[in-house]
């Protein structure tokens, strides 16, 4: 009996706005050799980052299918997917519910063009899926040029030679459906050295996509002379990326009245439960989050639970990041503190060691708890983005020791209520501050 063709499908979709102009890209590629079989992209106009992400799933797909003629192989292609897009792979796999109402025919789309058992889905990081996340962008430029994507003028697989791990996937085999089987050879051969995989063409310096020499870059032989500047970094993997979510408000937060752990902890107002589901929302439209974790305060917790059961995951609370002790001046204004403890003020101000009246913590203390949850975070979710809901203090701590700024820094960030930041941290110690105080899901 003719054994079915098998293929890998990766995909992508991007929204410049969210909603905003929206593209799709996919590519099909021979799981044995690496080698590019079809392409497919497209500007679909406005539309959100899930939506061109399920356009970019169909449209890899119909592409793996059109390969196969119908009645030829076996009856049809076996395909293994692999996407950036953890809300996509969650739900074709039937690991998540799909709620939203513009995905269930998208999904139903997908699930009609192959049969379920010849289908398998791999989640994998945005650097692992550069050639469709290319070509997602060249739509998009096309489109903001008035045009739709064509072939002839794509440069993505130039600029994105295959990876190791397309390359050195196996045949997609092994029980049909069986999506853990398909990650787990995935995940063996990433681990692969990369000889053993017959990459020493994909790992020789190749021009940065966006660069000048892009267009025109052609897979080159490894050259004994070694990279100088940016290029010379070593490949550290994916970061630990820390999406910050400042909790609701809470009715002190509209009066501006000092709120933290040592004694006050108030529930989300009706304003504030608003914005965590609005914030919900967001997250579940970008399919980012992959994990949750929260401060053990009330309203961080209820705020982390509304994007929780929005995206099917679990919260982990770390005590590390609770807000500041503010001692005697806690449910109290700046000015009535101002007005009772005005040299206890002067001097909180001026120091980050002085500590608030009656026992509160200094913003020195404060740093060095969430410095040491911050390390514990970065290790047990390493190459992971993390939904981390937490306060004013310990966002503003972890994006000022991300900078190296000083700690009069704290007094010049704005943070307000359900905002968003997101710093990255990667292998070497390094972090890069991506997002700071975002309130666009807000409005």
């Amino acid at each position: 009996m003719t054994q079915p063709r098998q293929f890998v499908v990766e995909a992508d979709g991007g929204s410049r706005g969210n909603p905003g102009p929206a593209g799709y890209g996919a590519v099909v590629i021979d799981p044995a050799t690496g080698e590019t079989l079809a392409e497919a992209a497209e500007y679909i106009g406005v539309a959100t980052n899930n939506v061109a992400e399920y356009k970019g799933l169909i449209a890899g797909l119909r592409a793996a299918k059109a390969l196969v003629p119908d009645g030829s192989d076996g009856g049809g292609p076996r395909v293994h997917v692999r996407m950036d897009s953890k809300l996509v792979v969650e739900q074709m796999s039937g690991r998540w519910k799909i709620k939203h109402p513009d995905m269930k025919p998208l999904a139903a789309e997908a699930a009609r063009i192959l049969p379920a058992s010849a289908v398998t889905y791999e989640w994998i990081p945005r650097e692992k899926n550069k050639h469709a996340d290319r070509l997602a962008n060249e739509a998009m430029d096309a489109g903001k040029r008035g045009k739709q994507w064509e072939p002839s003028s794509s440069t993505a697989a130039l600029d994105t030679p295959r990876s190791s791990v397309a390359a050195a996937l196996p045949p997609v085999s092994g029980p049909p459906g069986d999506a853990a089987a398909g990650a787990a050879r995935a995940r063996a051969a990433l681990n692969r050295p990369a000889a053993e995989a017959g990459q020493a063409l994909a790992d020789a310096p190749q021009a940065s996509v966006g660069s000048p020499q892009a267009a025109s870059a052609t897979p080159q032989a490894a050259s004994a002379t070694p990279q100088v500047g940016w290029g010379a970094a070593p490949d550290l993997g994916a970061p630990a990326t820390f999406v910050l979510l400042r909790h609701g408000e809470t009715a002190l937060t509209p009066e501006k009245r000092f709120s933290g752990s040592g004694g006050t902890d108030p529930e989300l107002s009706a304003v504030g439960r608003g914005q965590a589901e609005r914030a919900a929302e967001a997250f579940a439209a970008r399919g980012t989050v992959q994990e949750i974790v929260s401060s053990p305060l009330r309203r961080c917790r209820e705020t982390a639970g509304a994007v929780a059961a929005r995206l099917g995951l679990e919260v982990r609370i770390e005590e590390g990041l609770r807000e500041t002790d503010f001692g005697a001046w806690e449910g109290l204004t700046f000015g009535e503190v101002k007005e009772r403890y005005a040299a206890d003020l002067d001097a909180w101000l001026a120091s980050a060691k002085a500590a608030p009246t009656g026992g509160g913590e200094s913003f020195a203390e404060v740093a060095r708890r969430v410095a040491s949850a911050r390390d514990r975070l970065v290790t047990r979710y390493a190459g992971r983005t993390v939904l981390v809901v937490t306060h004013v203090t310990p966002i503003k701590t972890l994006v000022r020791l991300a900078l190296g700024a000083p700690p009069e820094s704290l007094f010049r960030m704005e943070l307000s209520a359900a905002s968003v930041s997101a710093v990255a941290y990667y292998a070497d110690g390094n972090a890069s501050v991506r997002l700071l105080n975002d309130t666009s899901h807000l409005r």
